[in-house]
């Protein structure tokens, strides 16, 4: 039997001695892509949070099994280096700090060295152009001054050179317009082969009808309450998640 990508037993996970996460369990194969849609404040930000390994949110109970390995007290970048990659809902500008130099570093720390810079020159130029994104943009700060649309492509930008074999997208498709999701969705969908685990956080149903998923999970009040296919993701449509229970768990 192949052993997961991904697998999360039982997780409890506090933040500032407030529980968030309330014995969350979860197992993401490689080649699959689950879907966490859950209402504000179910805990969705923190278990991202939580598998890249921030400092500020700690476990209590349980365990994040990579490959077979407990890596609860792995570091952030540890986890990166081994190809746990993180989309954040809101990401960071980091002023001073061109996006060239900082994919070449982040690619340097990945792979263990740095590419030829042709070799990276013509893999930056062949993402942005299939991203519709300008030359220019990677003289640019990182994040600094880019609007929503441009941090999120800057976002599958990374993932699409670092190659990870599981992404974690943070609600990837907050505050996109519909062209800017079409090209973010198609990113992602490129990234999809049978080695990559892909672990798609959302509110909404919309980014689904782009990127298919094999699962979707409902989230409410720090559990996984329930689980299944597409048309869960429909069912949360019309229904809301009033319906949905934590006491309700069902797999």
């Amino acid at each position: 039997m192949t052993t997961p990508i991904l697998a999360i037993e039982d997780l409890h996970v506090e933040v500032e001695g407030k529980e968030i996460l309330k014995g969350l369990s979860l197992t993401v194969e490689r080649g699959h892509v689950h879907a966490i849609m859950g209402p504000n404040g179910s805990g969705k930000s923190t278990l991202s949070h939580t598998l890249m390994g921030h400092p500020h949110y700690q476990i209590t109970q349980g365990s994040i099994l990579w490959e077979g390995r407990r890596i609860n007290d792995w570091k952030a970048d540890e986890r990166a280096r081994n190809g746990l990659f993180l989309a954040f809902q809101y990401p960071m500008a980091i002023p001073g700090v061109s996006v060239v130099s900082f994919l070449r570093e982040a690619m340097k720390a990945r792979f263990g060295g740095a590419l030829p810079v042709k070799e990276f020159r013509a893999r930056i130029q062949e993402e942005m152009a299939r991203l519709g994104i300008d030359e220019s943009f990677a003289t640019r700060s990182v994040n600094d001054g880019f609007s929503g649309g441009e941090k999120k492509r800057h976002e599958i930008l990374q993932m699409a050179l670092l190659q990870p074999k599981l992404a974690v997208l943070d609600e990837t498709d907050s505050g996109l317009d519909i062209d800017a999701l079409r090209i973010v969705a198609d990113g992602i969908n490129r990234l999809r082969n049978p080695d990559v685990g892909i672990l798609l956080v959302t509110h909404y149903q919309r980014i689904l009808n782009y990127v298919q998923p094999d699962y979707v999970n409902v989230m409410v009040q720090g559990q996984i309450v329930r689980s299944g296919g597409k048309g869960l993701a429909q069912e949360l449509e019309r229904t809301g998640y009033e319906s949905f229970k934590p006491e309700e768990v069902t797999r």
